[in-house]
C-alpha cells in the first residue's frame, strides 16, 4: 500500500521574521506563549514501508519547545527516572529530550527537518513523540507524519471526558484524531489584589468583577487605575486574544482569502485608545518590561491568562513577586477566552508505539494522574469529570491566587471553547496583524489603513497562496 507523505513542509519564517521582527518567549517562560508561524505544506506519494510503525526502541526522542512537558513526565509518570537535563529512563528505554526555543520559528524548523528525515534516519534517532500548539497544530495533524491515536490503542472510551475542543484542534481534514493534550486551557483576567483594595475598596473577586464585567467597564476602570498610579494591563498585546477568540470569522475563507473580522478592527481601536491614554504600554510580550509586572514594582493591575500562566510563568518561585506571595486574585473579566496548549503527537516510523501510546494514555487520561497534576502543578488538565470534581471541593485553593479556588470559571470557560475556526494559517497571520496593528498602535502609521496594508504585504509574504 503506497500513502501519501509530507513532500515539503515549507518554513517560511526566516523570510518573514527579517519583516516583522516578533519576538517570543515560550522557550522559557509559558506553554503556549505567541507561538511561531504554522506554514502550508504540500504532499507527495512515496513507498509503503516508511512510515510503518515499530515498538521495542531502545531510544525514545522527544522534540519540544521548553521544558513544561518535561517537568510533568518527570513528576507524574510512573518510572521516569531523570538521568540529566536532556536525557532521563522509562525502564530500559532511553529518554531523550530535543528542545529547541520557539524563537524566530526555530522549534518548527527543527522539527521540520527531523521529520523530513524521518525515513532514512537510523533506528534509535526516529523521532517518537513530538509537541505542538493550537495555532499551528493543522501543519502537522493534516500530514502522514502524525498517528492517528487510533492506531496506537488510545480509544474514544479512553478519551472520553477530555474536552472536546481539545480532541478538535488535532483532528485533521478527514476527522482522523492525531494527537491528545493533558490539558485545557481557559483564560481568565487575573488582577493585584493589593492594588484592587487600594483602587476598588476590595479584592474580593466578585466585586472585583463589577468593575471589569464588559470592554466600557474595564476601560472606566483602567481611568481610576492610571489616576492612582498603576497599568490596567502590562502592554495593548495583553488583550488581543481575548479579542481574537471572539471573532466570529476564520482567519482565511473556502477561497483562500485573508478574513479580518470586525472584533479584531475594535481591538486595534480599543488598544489604541488604551495607549494615547496612558492606561498601558506598549511592551512586547514576554520581554524584560512586560514581566515588571510580575513584581509589585512594576505597578501593573492584571494579566489575561489560562492556568498555565499562573503557577508556571509569573515567577510564583520568585522571593518578592506578587505570585510568590499569594497576591493575585482571578475574575472572568469582559469576555471569556481561551489561551494556548500543548498537544502530543506520535511522530509516523516511531520505534516505540506501545511506550509513546502508554504516556498519551496516562498523561491524558488516567484520571488519578490528572487529578494529581492539578493538586501539585495548579495546572487546569483535560479532564471534565476530574475538574469538575475539583472545582466544588472547598479543600482545593490556589496559593498562588490568594487561596481562591478559580476552577468553576474555568470549567465554565473549557466548555465555551469552539474551534470551528481553527486553520492552518493562524499563527503565522495572528502574528503578522499584530506586529503590522501594533505599529499603529504605538503611531508609526497614521491609519489603520496603512497599517491593514502592511499586513497584507507581511501575510501574502509567509503565504503566497492566499489573497484578500
Amino acid at each position: 500500500m503506497r500513502r501519501k507523505m509530507l513532500g515539503v513542509l515549507l518554513s517560511t519564517a526566516m523570510v518573514v521574521g527579517m519583516l516583522s521582527g516578533c519576538a517570543n518567549a515560550t522557550s522559557s517562560n509559558s506553554s503556549a506563549a505567541e507561538s511561531p508561524e504554522s506554514a502550508a505544506s504540500a504532499q507527495a506519494e512515496t513507498g509503503d514501508s516508511a512510515v510503518a510503525t515499530a515498538d521495542g526502541g531502545k531510544v525514545l526522542n522527544i522534540c519540544a519547545w521548553n521544558e513544561e512537558f518535561k517537568s510533568r513526565l518527570i513528576d507524574h509518570y510512573p518510572g521516569y527516572e531523570e538521568v540529566d537535563g536532556t536525557t532521563g529512563k522509562i525502564g530500559d528505554v532511553t529518554v531523550k529530550w530535543l528542545i529547541t526555543p520557539n524563537q524566530e520559528n526555530a522549534y518548527q524548523n527543527r522539527l521540520d527537518e527531523l521529520l523530513l528525515a524521518q525515513e532514512s534516519a537510523a533506528t534509535d534517532e526516529k523521532i517518537d513523540l513530538f509537541l505542538v500548539e493550537a495555532d499551528y497544530a493543522v501543519k502537522y495533524t493534516d500530514t502522514d507524519y502524525t498517528l492517528p491515536v487510533t492506531d496506537l490503542g488510545v480509544t474514544a472510551d479512553d478519551m472520553k471526558d477530555q474536552y472536546k475542543y481539545t480532541q478538535d484542534v488535532v483532528t485533521d481534514s478527514n476527522g482522523v484524531i492525531k494527537g491528545t493534550s493533558w490539558q485545557g486551557c481557559p483564560g481568565v483576567m487575573i488582577y493585584d489584589r493589593a492594588i484592587a483594595k487600594e483602587v476598588f475598596g476590595s479584592d474580593d473577586p466578585e466585586e472585583v468583577q463589577k468593575n471589569f464585567s464588559d470592554w466600557d467597564k474595564f476601560n472606566e476602570s483602567a481611568a481610576k487605575l492610571k489616576d492612582a498610579g498603576y497599568h490596567v494591563v502590562s502592554s495593548h498585546e495583553d488583550t488581543f486574544r481575548v479579542y481574537q477568540n471572539n471573532a466570529a470569522l476564520p482567519w482565511v475563507d473556502e477561497n483562500n482569502k485573508i478574513q479580518v473580522d470586525d472584533n479584531l478592527i475594535k481591538w486595534v481601536e480599543d488598544s489604541k485608545k488604551l495607549v494615547d491614554s496612558g492606561y498601558c504600554d506598549t511592551y512586547a510580550q514576554w520581554s524584560d518590561d512586560w514581566t515588571k509586572g510580575f513584581y509589585p514594582e512594576g505597578k501593573v493591575f492584571s494579566y489575561f491568562g489560562p492556568a498555565w500562566l499562573i503557577d508556571f510563568s509569573m515567577a510564583k518561585d520568585t522571593e518578592g513577586s506578587v505570585a510568590h506571595d499569594g497576591g493575585w486574585g482571578a475574575i472572568e473579566g469582559p469576555q471569556g477566552f481561551y489561551w494556548g496548549g500543548t498537544w502530543i503527537c506520535a511522530a509516523a516510523g516511531t520505534d516505540n508505539a506501545d511506550l509513546v501510546a502508554d504516556i498519551m494514555k496516562k498523561m491524558t487520561c488516567d484520571p488519578e494522574i490528572m487529578k494529581d497534576i492539578v493538586l501539585k502543578d495548579n495546572d487546569f488538565v483535560n479532564n471534565r469529570t476530574v475538574m469538575e470534581e475539583l472545582a466544588n471541593d472547598d479543600s482545593y485553593s490556589n496559593e498562588v491566587l490568594g487561596g481562591q479556588n478559580p476552577l468553576k470559571m474555568f470549567c465554565a470557560g473549557a466548555d465555551k471553547i469552539d474551534m470551528a475556526n481553527l486553520t492552518a494559517y493562524d499563527q503565522g497571520l495572528l502574528q503578522d496583524y499584530q506586529s503590522a496593528m501594533g505599529d499603529y498602535i504605538k503611531g508609526n502609521y497614521k491609519s489603520i489603513d496603512e497599517a491593514m496594508d502592511q499586513f497584507y504585504t507581511l501575510a501574502t509574504t509567509r503565504y503566497p497562496d492566499l489573497t484578500y
